[in-house]
């Protein structure tokens, strides 16, 4: 399995998308001959899927092709190279992921023919078990929570543990923690901007180009901040790194 779940597309005061990562992820592509991409950008509401596919293809150097144009998106997985998946809207990407018919097809695409899978934000959110650790405003009526599963722990991307003046409204640390308490036998990883999980194989490590690490959120527990992998080792089926 290849998994790259980054927790944003650009660091603040970056122009290239995926531009803190593009060395991870162009190695891959290397490593494997990868010269296309497919792009499901269903969680983009103000942008246009084609410039974002153009956008991906002048920072990875393959070509991009968004899934909005194929005739049939589960073919169009069937016979991906690489899947990239957008952030914007975790709700409206979910739901369309659905509507779409693509959930199965992508899980089989990544687990059965080891096709790698690149998502940030959004993207990174619908590869956990479900969307309940998103940020994002629920914008579509039509609610579906269960989400693609293939990474086994719930992720909040974003995550951001500073206090803002004036704000009167829970933090983030809060809002994690009720999360926990009404699901006591969850974990949700905490990854700040510019940081990822990578996961090659059978191996899992953690990349922060702020050199910042990541927090583990459990029911009862103490929450700490972690630089490597090996504190969740209980939590995935992986080789923590």
């Amino acid at each position: 399995m290849e998994l790259f779940l980054l927790s944003n597309g650009k660091l603040s005061g970056e122009s290239e998308l995926l531009g803190y990562a593009k060395a991870r992820i162009q190695a891959m592509l290397q490593a494997r001959k990868i010269t296309s991409a497919v792009l499901i950008p269903y969680a983009l509401i103000r942008s246009d899927y084609d410039a974002r596919a153009k956008e991906l293809s002048d920072a990875l150097g393959i070509q991009v092709s968004s899934i909005h144009h194929a005739a049939s998106p589960a073919e169009a997985i069937a016979s991906a190279e690489c899947i990239l998946i957008s952030g914007g809207n975790t709700w409206m990407l979910n739901q369309m992921l659905h509507e779409n018919s693509l959930i199965v097809p992508i899980q089989r695409a990544v687990r059965e023919r080891n096709v790698p899978y690149v998502g940030w934000s959004a993207g990174c959110n619908v590869a956990t078990p479900s969307i309940r650790t998103t940020n994002d405003m629920p914008v579509r009526n039509s609610i579906v929570l269960p989400a693609l599963n293939l990474f086994p722990v719930q992720i909040n991307p974003h995550y951001i543990d500073a206090h803002l003046s004036g704000h009167m409204g829970e933090t983030r640390d809060e809002r994690i923690a009720e999360f926990c308490a009404v699901n006591p036998s969850e974990s949700v990883i905490a990854l700040r901007e510019g940081s990822l999980l990578q996961v090659s194989g059978n191996d899992l490590s953690y990349f922060s180009a702020k050199e910042q690490g990541f927090k583990v959120f459990r029911h009862g527990q103490e929450t700490q901040e972690y630089q490597d992998t090996q504190a969740i080792q209980p939590l995935v089926p992986f080789n923590c790194q």
